[in-house]
């Protein structure tokens, strides 16, 4: 069978376990020798019924399976939902909520919960190398909007005007490229200033509005800005690319996802960025083959997803 191309060719070829074997040997083992996850060793035996291999290696866990070692370990939720449920979260433009995949799958709410941010752990890919070219710099504010809140929430949340209160998150643009976003402390000069040289090249034509916190970078990149008082766009200098990836992120979190915790902010941007990232130059299948090519060596514990591990959650950077 060709690879599946609809969400509906993707439920009926994974509901069979043996295209799941096949398709997640070929991401975790390409030239098809499987190997124990814990050794390492190529001496192992597939034991069908069980549908586990046995690791004939000098170890006290010789039993795996496709799921050990990944984003799905120790979940006893069966893969032909697991992958359906990454395909939805990799190819939905403005995300899928965890009610969603609750009603499609059938999985309670809290587990479908718990598996999108496992998925979301699975997306995120870390920073390789700086970007150059053209690049934009601009940070915005995430957070409810007071008439949308209860009285009380309001009351809570909102004790002064403007972004007090609210989550700030900054990110980086290479034109015709990849965006890089965080969540940030604040917007002041030394972080907002560390972003940049940590991602951008020195010498890069760096665009950003006129927020005073960017002064200082003309020594090491071509800096020039739009004052958005004046202009958006002055020629080539504008931080219109941005502005995209801001609304594309506020439409899923407003929309889709409606209450986000500051605690899970980077998760939601994680996901948004990957998106946004391989939009182009990849068709649905793609996006979701290179998704799961990233569940490998990546656990998150509902115990550290929710905060009550001491644990240091080694993905916030």
């Amino acid at each position: 069978m060709d690879a599946p191309k609809t969400l509906r060719e993707i439920i009926v070829f994974f509901d069979n376990y043996e295209n799941c074997r096949q398709f997640l040997i070929g991401l975790r083992w390409p030239d098809g020798v499987v190997r124990c996850p814990h050794c390492d060793s190529a001496k192992v035996t597939y034991l069908a019924k069980a549908r586990v291999w046995k690791c004939y290696g000098n170890h006290d866990r010789p039993r795996f399976s496709l799921k050990t070692g990944t984003i799905f370990e120790d979940s006893p939720i069966g893969l032909d939902k697991w992958l359906p449920a990454m395909w939805l979260l990799v190819n939905c433009k403005n995300g899928v909520s965890s009610y969603e995949i609750h009603r499609d799958i059938k999985v309670t709410q809290k587990t479908a919960w718990f598996m999108m941010h496992r998925i979301r752990y699975a997306l995120q890919t870390g920073s390789l190398g700086k970007i150059s070219g053209e690049v934009e710099v601009d940070e915005t504010f995430i957070g409810g909007k007071a008439r949308n809140m209860h009285a009380d929430k309001r009351a809570q949340k909102i004790t002064a005007r403007g972004p007090e209160g609210k989550a700030i998150v900054a990110a980086v643009l290479e034109r015709h490229g990849k965006v890089r976003a965080t969540v940030v402390e604040t917007r002041r000069k030394p972080e907002l200033q560390q972003l940049v040289r940590e991602n951008v090249q020195p010498g890069a034509a760096l665009f950003s509005d006129a927020l005073k916190s960017y002064e200082g970078l003309a020594g090491e990149f071509e800096h020039q800005v739009i004052d958005h008082a004046e202009a958006y766009v002055k020629g080539n200098v504008h931080t219109n690319g941005l502005e995209n990836f801001w609304s594309l992120l506020k439409r899923g979190l407003n929309g889709t996802y409606v209450s986000v915790e500051p605690f899970h902010l980077f998760r939601y941007i994680d996901e948004q960025a990957f998106r946004y990232n391989n939009r182009e130059d990849m068709d649905d299948f793609d996006r979701f083959r290179l998704a799961a090519s990233q569940i490998v060596g990546k656990r998150l514990t509902y115990e550290t997803l929710t905060g009550k591990s001491a644990e240091l959650e080694t993905q916030i950077v």
